[in-house]
């Protein structure tokens, strides 16, 4: 029952911004010790050897510090249903349903209006891509990919976390994934001290983006989806995130991935449905009405559990 309540608390109100003024939120909290740690310890004149040793313990030390709060938070709060609403609205602000929704409509609207100004500027803040260049289906392969992706990391994978091991698993699945989004670059500064953040990511994700990209399938309606994610899903640079792409991609009936430039350098990624066309805006739509759909699957898989007395 708490990760059903958590769903429908964040998918309704989200993190409210009169909140966030005052206390921010739960993973900028994370965020702030993982930079405190990195800015501490990652220094230049270490050896790689040590970086990733000293890598590690940040990671181990912000997952700990993160899990170790989150069960000193349940053990004191009242087994009431006061208690239960609390615990349920802490695990709904580490839920991103919502936020990303609202993110990736922006980009779209933007999209349908022709203003493919705005659309790079409302994409850059969802995606790690140079977007100066992107034309209009540059922009809405960004958008999709990272509907679909975050579908999975945003979602999928903190319900999957939290279903399995409560407020003290949603909380620790956060701090790696916000580990692995700070940390986890191939980068002169991050690619030693960063290494285990992003391996640990892909262990914590390998079966949520199985389950996100099999939830995208199932909504389409569209068999489609199924032949293009078992296909393409592995030939992704990421282990992981090709999974819920590539059903996105054959549930639309476009294609995504492709060539795309990082911090000034361009990367030959694979194309995923590479026969089938470029997304427009009124793909970008679909993806989302695809995503809404995904989304009420997952809620009614919850209610199952909890019906069934499977989940905490």
């Amino acid at each position: 029952m708490l990760m059903l309540g958590a769903f429908l608390v964040e998918a309704v109100c989200g993190w409210p911004d009169w909140l966030y003024r005052r206390i921010r939120h739960p993973v900028v909290w994370i965020g702030s010790l993982i930079s405190a740690l990195e800015a501490t310890l990652n220094l230049d004149r270490f050896t790689p050897a040590v970086r990733r040793a000293l890598g590690m313990l940040t990671t181990l030390v912000v997952v700990a510090t993160a899990t170790l709060s989150a069960c000193l938070f349940v053990v004191f709060l009242p087994e009431t249903p006061l208690g239960f609403a609390v615990e349920v609205a802490a695990a709904s602000s580490l839920l991103a349903s919502r936020s990303l929704y609202c993110h990736v409509l922006r980009v779209t609207q933007h999209l349908e209006h022709d203003d493919l100004t705005e659309a790079r500027q409302a994409v850059s803040y969802i995606v790690s891509r140079d977007p100066t260049e992107l034309d209009t289906s540059g922009v809405a392969r960004a958008n999709l990919e990272s509907l679909a992706e975050n579908a999975s990391d945003g979602v999928i994978a903190p319900l999957f976390w939290g279903s399995l091991l409560g407020l003290p698993g949603l909380i620790a699945y956060k701090a790696i994934n916000t580990l692995d989004s700070m940390l986890g670059y191939r980068t002169d500064r991050l690619w030693a001290f960063g290494g285990f953040a992003a391996r640990l990511d892909d262990a914590a994700n390998l079966i949520p983006a199985r389950l996100t990209g099999g939830l995208i399938a199932l909504a389409s309606f569209r068999p489609a989806a199924v032949r293009v994610m078992l296909r393409y899903a592995r030939t992704h640079r990421s282990p992981n995130a090709g999974w819920p792409e590539s059903a996105m991609a054959g549930a639309l009936g476009i294609r995504l991935g492709g060539p795309r430039v990082y911090a000034g350098a361009k990367t030959a990624d694979p194309w995923l449905n590479a026969t089938a066309p470029d997304p427009g805006p009124d793909d970008a739509r679909r993806g989302l009405y695809l995503y809404v759909r995904t989304m009420l699957l997952a809620a009614l898989v919850l209610l199952v559990l909890a019906v069934g007395g499977a989940q905490p």
